[in-house]
């Protein structure tokens, strides 16, 4: 690949241009909105300029009611010679294109699975895909040359490909993606008029489940009507396991005791089933999941305390596989949590107390 042409400088298709750029990459920018282009291209995503002639790869970076659309226009323009689009679904576009009759000899759709809170070009990263899944959902008819400039799209942005079929895609995203964005919206929905008191509470848990409700709703909109049927039919789903935890906590309260004891089986059975699920998650590098132990260190608020604790985690040789910060309210501090493997726990918690580290462990 030479050369590569982004439609849609947002978030995803101006990072896809960063990477591309960065690896020597001519990117030619478009957008319905010139002022996003020309940004991206001061980011150093590429030029606004037209190509000369035909580009190897054009990335379709729009909402995915407008793929069709471009993707015809595209190709009545002899842009390309392969195209792919990076929608967040695949079957509704796909259908859209097939009504339009475009090309689907040289199209791939495609998904990274990568994304930010915040949208626009200015929240674009060159590193955004590193190590990111990156879905393939060809068309029966897509040649081997269009799912190659794929491939060699996805390995440029550091990525890994799945090969998947459309429909299994949109069905697995609704899972892991767009239900989880609509249940984080809702439990922080719930903060909008709560009490101060109440929301100055907050901790990691609340942080953690709510994080990616400060996503652009408008945004998400796009991408949940079409994939609509899919989340609706889920939500269903936990809206009846949530009936069922509503049942349990209400026994929970019976003056009975027997009926009390079975509300209480209720809702551990609920939180057993999310125990098994929650472990189904991959680990590192897509490793079966990984069970870590915490070692919590207490930290001032000022520069070079983390690296001088990362640095002394070093020293005593031991990795560590994830950090969580929570800071203090109203304290100049903060308790780092680092999850290391169980045999490292009790070196690590030795070499930082002698290092003066104020120290606690789950043992």
């Amino acid at each position: 690949m030479r050369t590569a042409a982004v439609i849609g400088t947002g978030l995803i298709g101006t990072s896809a241009a960063l990477a591309l750029t960065a690896r020597g990459i001519d990117v030619h920018l478009r957008d319905a909105d010139p002022d996003a282009a020309r940004t991206a291209a001061s980011l150093g995503a590429g030029t606004v300029d037209g190509p000369e002639g035909v580009v190897d790869l054009a990335i379709i970076a729009v909402p995915p009611p407008m793929i069709a659309s471009v993707l015809a226009a595209c190709q009545r323009e002899g842009l390309a010679r392969c195209y792919t689009d990076v929608a967040s679904v695949k079957a509704g576009p796909r259908q859209d294109i097939a009504a339009l009759g475009c090309d689907t000899v040289h199209y791939i759709g495609s998904h990274p699975m990568a994304g930010a809170e915040r949208s626009g070009p200015l929240a674009a990263r060159a590193d955004l895909f590193e190590g990111r899944t990156w879905v393939l959902t060809p068309t029966p008819d897509t040649d081997t040359d269009t799912l190659n400039a794929a491939l060699e799209l996805v390995a440029l942005c550091g990525a890994v490909p799945v090969v998947m079929d459309a429909e299994a895609h949109d069905r697995a995203v609704a899972l892991v993606s767009h239900t989880p964005q609509v249940l984080a919206s809702l439990v922080a929905a719930r903060l909008e008029h709560a009490e101060e008191n109440a929301v100055r509470l907050a901790g990691p848990g609340i942080r953690d489940t709510t994080r990616i409700a400060g996503s652009n709703a408008r945004m998400w909109v796009e991408i949940l009507s079409a994939n609509a049927g899919v989340v609706a039919d889920i939500l269903e789903e936990l809206a009846a396991d949530l009936g069922t935890a509503v049942t349990g906590l209400r026994s929970m309260q019976a003056a009975d005791e027997a009926k009390r004891a079975e509300g209480a089986s209720t809702v551990e059975d609920v939180l057993r089933r999310g125990n098994a699920g929650r472990a189904r998650i991959p680990g590192k590098h897509g490793a079966p999941p990984t069970r870590y132990e915490v070692v919590a260190v207490v930290i001032g608020d000022q520069p070079g305390e983390l690296a001088r604790l990362f640095a002394e985690a070093g020293r005593a040789g031991v990795n560590i596989e994830d950090v969580l910060i929570e800071h203090s309210t109203g304290l100049q501090a903060g308790l780092v949590q680092l999850m290391v493997a169980p045999s490292a726990v009790a070196g690590l918690t030795s070499a930082l107390q002698q290092r003066g580290w104020r120290v606690r462990s789950d043992r």
